[in-house]
């Protein structure tokens, strides 16, 4: 299926207000909520297991946010700030199982599971390797006019290929990130700018580099279109 001009230009950069970009505060501290039977435990004969001490959940949280970047992150953090959906609580989980307890990605979540498409799921795959990803958040996907959206997700192939390039090979920080970068779809995008100011093909990074179990994730404010569907 080729893509009309129309919908090139809808998938173009979205800005989302409704996170109220923000300065990204990269140490901003939010209460845990993962599951804490998924985190490594040191084996003991003598003593029960018990919960983590104060200063080691500090860590943790301060490892979760280490490398966070983007103007969104405050507004993000004040929209989840705790919960299996936030910086935190995404960090314990794999990628597919972590953007499906974001509520800021529940279009992204719906497209990759195969509830838009049952022939398209894509949760083993992403759930099995280290993985970039670059996350459009709902209002990208909202914005996107709804005829061209549906034509869209009833192409399964034209679908899989929107989404797979969405997923870089392996874990990149926002330092690794800047530059020309293969997708799993097989074409490059281009990441440009630095610190708070990352653009993908130029959609704008909301908030980048969380942490899931398997993969980096960016949230990002549009929708990507492959070079070969323009």
């Amino acid at each position: 299926m080729k893509m009309n001009r129309k919908f090139a230009a809808a998938l173009g950069v979205v800005a989302v207000g409704t996170l109220g970009l923000t300065a990204c505060a990269g140490g901003e501290e939010a209460a845990t909520g993962g599951d804490a039977s998924s985190a490594p435990m040191s084996s003991s004969s003598s003593a029960p297991m018990t919960s983590a001490s104060p200063s080691e959940s500090m860590s943790e949280d301060m490892d979760a946010a280490a490398n966070l970047v983007g103007p969104g992150c405050a507004g993000y953090a004040e929209q989840v700030p705790d919960g299996d959906g936030s910086v935190e609580g995404m960090a314990q989980d794999p990628v597919a199982v972590a953007a499906s307890n974001n509520p800021l990605l529940t279009t992204l979540t719906s497209a990759v599971s195969g509830e838009l498409n049952p022939d398209v799921d894509l949760v083993d795959t992403l759930n099995g390797d280290e993985f970039t990803v670059f996350a459009p958040v709902d209002e990208a996907f909202a914005a996107i006019p709804e005829a061209d959206l549906t034509a869209v997700v009833e192409d399964a192939d034209m679908l899989s290929s929107v989404l797979t390039y969405h997923v870089v090979p392996g874990q990149l920080t926002p330092e690794e990130v800047v530059g020309m970068q293969t997708t799993v779809q097989g074409e490059d995008l281009e990441v440009t700018g630095s610190g708070d100011e990352l653009m993908v093909n130029g959609a704008s990074v909301i908030c980048g580099g969380v942490q899931t179990a398997n993969a980096t994730v960016y949230l990002i404010d549009a929708v990507m279109m492959p070079p070969a569907a323009k």
